[in-house]
């Protein structure tokens, strides 16, 4: 299957100035252009020059971008940077293949992944086919995922997963959004990451992932997942938990018992856990880091 596994740049990451677990190690994409952040091209790409050049292990340093916001992005970058890429593109044909050129043969832009919503259609299956199809188009080693939604007709899901295994494409998940319904029930959530563990399909989160633990925000109104429960469920499952176990974990609030949870994890599932579990895109790359630091598990920051 054509996965992203980030097994060797997590052990290198080990050795820079702060000691991040496995677990967390490239966990987190910018996604500083998208709400609630939303911020314009000029101060995201400023902020994810200022993140490279401080090099924390627990982002990935990939800058997630629409594929409609590519010209900005290649007007604010300079001669001398080098953004890796999460593109976000409409998996139809035209638009994929209209979204490569702009960036084919540009030294400043390394294409580190594709991903884009399922298909419009009646049959999610045969979107899900399509949208394999379309993934085709991809250089050889980027990985495509596609978003599989967590509405409608359930019991089509597993099928969806089979064709994206099947296809050597992972998928992704939307955690929360802008309105209530784009926030998925620990039941739903739960069984999505079930069919990827239990399928082997790799897959990345996006949006309502703020904090660590699950968590009532004041601002927003939303009861929101968190990252570590997200993480835990994985595990859970890696290592011969049931959905219910799963679920359990994702809607846990019980910070103490997460955070003992987390350290206890071995460093085998760990690594089984991030080969699925690839990242979350987060528009916030400081709070992962001090929410991480806050409830101790990240080691001391180490002396420059």
């Amino acid at each position: 299957m054509d996965l992203e596994r980030g097994g060797d740049r997590r052990a290198t990451a080990m050795t820079t100035a702060t000691s991040v677990p496995p677990l967390f190690t490239e966990l987190v994409d910018d996604a500083g252009l998208f709400p609630p952040e939303a911020l314009t091209m000029a101060a995201a790409s400023t902020r994810h020059r200022r993140d490279k050049a401080a090099g924390h292990p627990v982002l990935t340093h990939r800058f997630l971008c629409m594929s409609e916001e590519l010209p900005a992005l290649l007007a604010a970058v300079g001669p001398e940077d080098r953004f890796r890429l999460g593109l976000i593109t409409p998996l139809d044909t035209e638009a994929v293949y209209r979204a490569l050129a702009r960036i084919a043969d540009d030294p400043r832009i390394e294409l580190a992944l594709v991903e884009g919503p399922l298909p419009d259609g009646p049959d999610p299956v045969a979107a899900a086919r399509r949208a394999v199809s379309v993934l085709g188009a991809l250089p050889e080693g980027v990985p495509g995922h596609v978003e599989v939604p967590l509405t409608g007709d359930q019991p089509s899901v597993p099928a969806v997963f089979r064709v994206l295994a099947e296809g050597g494409r992972a998928a992704k998940v939307r955690c929360g959004g802008l309105r209530p319904e784009l926030f998925p029930s620990c039941e739903r959530l739960g069984a999505f990451v079930h069919a990827c563990v239990t399928g082997g399909v790799p897959f990345k989160a996006t949006a309502g992932l703020h904090h660590a633990v699950r968590h009532h925000d004041e601002r927003t109104g939303f009861t929101h997942h968190g990252f570590l429960n997200l993480l835990l469920a994985v595990c859970r499952l890696v290592d011969g938990g049931t959905e219910d176990a799963t679920v359990a974990a994702l809607s846990s609030t019980d910070t103490t018992a997460l955070v003992a949870e987390a350290r206890q994890v071995s460093p085998a599932t760990a690594s089984t856990a991030r080969n699925l579990f690839v990242s979350y895109g987060s528009c916030s790359t400081s709070e992962p880091i001090e929410d991480l630091r806050a409830l101790g598990l990240l080691a001391k920051e180490k002396a420059a």
